[in-house]
């Protein structure tokens, strides 16, 4: 059975086919994501490896947990699954639907 792994404190750098490189070295791997911010695109500097078995991937916590990597010291675990999280609201385009405008006033301040 796969297990998921989560890989924190990775430097930006870090690619998903380095990362799949790299923990290799333990064992099979099934897949190495690292997480993107939706907005710029950059690297969130974590991600996620699934080892083949539980073995592999209790050997890649051992090997690589507090291990630096890419001059960044890994925080390497089982991952848990994600939390539900409330709605966010506020912001833009998110909760109250006002539409009064901005910027109200005299005009002739110029």
């Amino acid at each position: 059975m796969a297990q998921k792994l989560y890989v924190g404190n990775l430097s930006y750098n870090v690619t998903e086919d380095a990362l799949n490189e790299y923990f290799s070295q333990a064992g099979a791997v099934q897949s190495a994501v690292i997480i993107n911010d939706k907005m710029s695109g950059r690297s969130k500097g974590f991600g996620f490896v699934e080892m083949a078995n539980d073995d592999d991937a209790q050997k890649a916590i051992e090997m690589f947990n507090g291990k630096e990597y890419e001059g960044r010291s890994l925080t390497v675990n089982e991952a848990r699954p994600m939390e539900d999280r409330p709605k966010r609201t506020g912001g833009f385009g998110g909760g109250r639907g006002n539409d009064r405008g901005g910027f109200g006033g005299r005009r002739d301040r110029f």
